[in-house]
Formats: C-alpha cells, sequence, structure tokens
C-alpha cells in the first residue's frame, strides 16, 4: 500500500507506556466501548475479526482498523487512513498521529480536495488534540501537545 502523509502531530501523556498501551490498543471482536477500540468509543460500532486486522461496523459505513506493534490504524473511506503510534517518552509516553493518502485510483485529488476543506490541518490538530486531553483524563494524568 502507498502512504502519503498528509498531517502529522504528536503530543506527551505523562504516564507509563505500558498504561497508555492497555487504553488504546486494546482491541477484540465485539461492541465498541470504553474497554474496547477506546478511540473509536464516542462513535460506536461493532468490531469484528483479529487479532491484528479488524472491521469496525457503525450504521452505513465500514472501516478497517489494525493493531500492530505499538500502533492503532483505522482506514476508510477512498483515501483516509489515521495511525496512532504510542511510544516511550522522558515525560512518559509520546503519542504522534499521522494522516495518510492511501487511495488506489485518484491519488493526486486527495490534496485539492483537502485544500477545498479550508482549515484540515488546524481542525485537524485541534481534533488530536482533544483527544490528548481525553486520554489525560481517561488516565488521571497530564497531557502536553507538542
Amino acid at each position: 500500500m502507498k502512504k502519503t502523509l498528509l498531517f502529522e502531530a504528536a503530543g506527551t501523556i505523562e504516564a507509563p507506556v505500558e498504561r497508555v498501551e492497555r487504553l488504546m490498543l486494546a482491541v477484540r471482536p465485539g461492541p465498541v466501548g470504553p474497554d474496547n477500540a477506546w478511540l473509536m468509543s464516542q462513535t460506536g460500532g461493532t468490531i469484528e475479526g483479529g487479532p491484528e486486522r479488524f472491521t469496525l461496523r457503525r450504521a452505513g459505513h465500514a472501516m478497517t482498523v489494525e493493531v500492530v506493534g505499538q500502533t492503532f490504524a483505522m482506514q476508510g473511506g477512498w483515501w483516509y487512513r489515521g495511525e496512532y503510534t504510542v511510544e516511550p517518552h522522558p515525560a512518559g509516553t509520546l503519542l504522534t498521529h499521522r494522516v495518510f493518502n492511501v487511495a488506489s485510483r485518484g491519488r493526486w485529488g486527495v490534496p485539492l480536495a483537502n485544500r477545498f476543506f479550508i482549515g484540515f490541518a488546524k481542525n485537524s490538530r485541534d481534533g488530536f488534540a482533544a483527544g490528548l486531553q481525553l486520554i489525560g483524563k481517561e488516565l488521571g494524568c497530564s497531557t502536553r501537545l507538542l
């Protein structure tokens, strides 16, 4: 699969990497919730498959979810792939979010389409920052957007 990086943001979580992994990387078949595909718990759905590659089904939409090593990835639509990577950091844990263009056809149109979505980078960064705060709240620790 060809991947072109469109966006990247990172932040630190003042918690041991193992605690963050348990929260961020826990995915199994069944309903999405606080203990399963936590990143997707606000939108709900059902997970099928595994152990590394899953299908998340929601009303009228399905996407692929992968958990490999220290990375949680979601892929759906004609071009979108989002990856969250958890790594050790002197402050506790480094969380990096990357958005890739993985379109197999019409790849050239993705950057153009995203330019029409004024504020794509800012909205993506703001969304990551909000998610980082939710992780800190869930784990009872401080976070910092880098």
